[in-house]
């Protein structure tokens, strides 16, 4: 998936706190959604191991940073009219999600 498309459904969680971002994810129709919803749970299990063991219920949890840049490409070919082909680029992305809570100092990251 290119990285304009995720940024599309980043945009919309970042800043937020992640009980509200989990919902906006679960109720969005783009398949982005579903890939940003399992990284962000990824980053708050990473922020509840990072910090022995904490309950991230407890700690009020926000979207602090949350990015996405453009990976490799895959060139591919197609067949076109008269011989030729045409070039296919399948794109990736890298995504960093960064959450943190107001209450202690511990950041967590997933991607």
């Amino acid at each position: 998936m290119s990285a304009r498309k995720m940024r599309l459904v980043a945009d919309n969680i970042r800043g937020k706190k992640v009980d509200e971002a989990l919902s906006i994810l679960r109720f969005t129709k783009r398949e982005s959604a579903t890939w940003l919803e399992k990284a962000l749970l990824s980053a708050v299990a990473n922020w509840e191991n990072k910090n022995d063991g904490k309950s991230a219920d407890d700690h009020d949890l926000f979207v602090k940073t949350i990015f996405s840049d453009e990976g490799t490409m895959l060139k591919r070919f197609r067949p076109a009219p008269h011989g030729r082909a045409n070039r296919i680029r399948k794109r990736t992305n890298h995504v960093t999600i960064v959450v943190d809570s107001k209450k202690a100092a511990g950041v967590a990251t997933a991607g």
